[in-house]
């Protein structure tokens, strides 16, 4: 019989196995599982026919532990109460696992941005701005919003135009939100840096011997087969960087439906494809499943969902037959499909930890916003510099002379701190939750990334001397 319940609950469920793990006091593991704030709020929108709809739309901030509370704004039919507060909530415990100071919160519209105009999605997004600054639900201190399903850089820039026309001379109106275009003080690297994310936690499970020598696997990426669904942002730039690391893509999915192809798939050769016809069905070499969700119970090493929440459910959780699947997507997998996954010894990459990269990026982008200072343009030069004497220098030695025209550009721009620091950033964050996972002596990296998250925010409540 299936136990399947609300998107919340699942969240809370997962907190509550986690927090048995810890020692800490009732109340202090209440007011962390809490949900500070919800702001619902309906506005009318004139179409561009003169009619008039009014829009429903939500904003929650689930912890304020640590200011600005940060997490994207989704458009999308399926936005709920529910959802906005469960989303908000894993962006609280998501922060915590990556080490990125913020507090969780989420956003969402519900509309489907296919149904209206660009001049309609500017109305929307900048009246939605205009009553979260009403109510200080938006500000570079308080509270940072992001892209997220069925939002991106346009969105974020009117949002950021928006706040400087009533910000009252704010010195740092543009770290009110992220995911802004480069020439509106956005950052290089955001863009790809929830799929580079998933890329790179995926490649580390992937190439350690105990964690492959389980499911009987070989370390390394080269030659597993992957499949993807969902060819959003997230999901296309996982994919490419998977592939580009030596994967084989064998299956994709998206609402239309879902391809497969056991000697693999060219992914640029289906994106144009889809851009050509509207569609990834009837791509040439690739078979047509009969279903979107399909996809996921094709054979494969390492699936990615990458789509929406409930994706793997109890009833098809017993029919996947991938050894190890990285969520790229928040909440694909229901709680009775987890403790399936479990039993079974699928190795299970969860959203808290796995597409953390994000919001790891976002906070790299408020940091440059306050400071107004491109990363690398102070030190780019000078890195540059005494690279090529060490290696003028080497060749003294070695007798090598190597001309300075042959050498490559030695410094590090922008997008190459950016790529560091995420790399960097989903690297130790992984190696902090096996340890509390070989720790607890389990063999489960959802609940141990909860128990990570869940110390990690305690000890910023002791020390506001809240709790003791």
């Amino acid at each position: 019989m299936s136990r399947e319940f609300g998107f919340l609950a699942q969240v809370n469920d997962a907190f509550d196995q986690a927090a048995a793990h810890t020692e800490l006091e009732p109340g202090l593991l209440s007011q962390i599982r809490a949900c500070n704030s919800v702001y619902r709020l309906t506005f009318p929108l004139k179409r561009d026919d003169g009619s008039i709809q009014v829009i429903e739309a939500w904003r929650a901030e689930h912890s304020q532990h640590k200011l600005p509370t940060k997490g994207g704004i989704r458009f999308s039919t399926g936005v709920t109460e529910d959802e906005v507060m469960a989303l908000a909530a894993l962006m609280t415990f998501k922060c915590s696992v990556v080490d990125v100071p913020f507090g969780g919160a989420k956003g969402g519209i519900r509309i489907d941005r296919r149904d209206y105009s660009a001049n309609e999605l500017e109305r929307i997004t900048r009246r939605y701005t205009y009553e979260l600054i009403k109510k200080r639900f938006i500000g570079p201190g308080i509270d940072v919003p992001a892209p997220d399903y069925g939002t991106g850089p346009a969105e974020m820039a009117w949002i950021v135009d928006t706040y400087k026309s009533m910000s009252n001379g704010e010195q740092n109106p543009e770290a009110c939100v992220t995911g802004k275009p480069i020439e509106q003080e956005g950052i290089r690297g955001r863009l790809d840096a929830t799929g580079r994310g998933v890329f790179y936690g995926v490649r580390e499970v992937c190439n350690s011997a105990e964690e492959m020598r389980p499911l009987g696997l070989e370390p390394g990426l080269t030659g597993k087969r992957v499949v993807v669904q969902g060819l959003g942002n997230v999901g296309y730039h996982a994919a490419r960087h998977l592939a580009d690391g030596g994967a084989v893509l064998v299956g994709i999915a998206e609402f239309e439906g879902a391809i497969a192809n056991p000697d693999g798939l060219d992914l640029e050769a289906v994106v144009r494809h889809r851009e050509e016809t509207g569609s990834i069905l009837g791509f040439p070499g690739a078979t047509d499943l009969a279903r979107n969700i399909d996809a996921l119970e094709l054979d494969c090493e390492i699936l990615i969902p990458a789509a929406l929440e409930n994706q793997i459910t109890g009833e098809n959780a017993p029919r996947i037959r991938a050894k190890v699947i990285g969520e790229a997507a928040n909440g694909p997998t229901t709680a009775e499909a987890d403790a399936i996954l479990l039993e079974r010894g699928v190795r299970v990459l969860p959203d808290l930890y796995l597409n953390a990269g994000g919001v790891t990026v976002s906070y790299f982008e408020w940091l440059k916003n306050l400071s107004h200072v491109r990363f690398g343009r102070m030190e780019k030069r000078f890195d540059e510099a005494a690279h090529r004497s060490l290696l003028r220098e080497i060749g003294r030695a070695t007798g090598v002379n190597v001309e300075a025209s042959d050498l490559p550009d030695l410094g590090a721009d922008e997008e190459d701190l950016v790529h560091s620091g995420l790399e960097e950033t989903m690297i130790v964050a992984l190696h902090q939750i096996q340890d509390v996972e070989a720790g607890m002596g389990i063999r489960d990296l959802r609940t141990a990334s909860f128990v990570t998250a869940i110390k990690k925010i305690a000890v910023s409540y002791q020390e506001l001397g809240i709790f003791p």
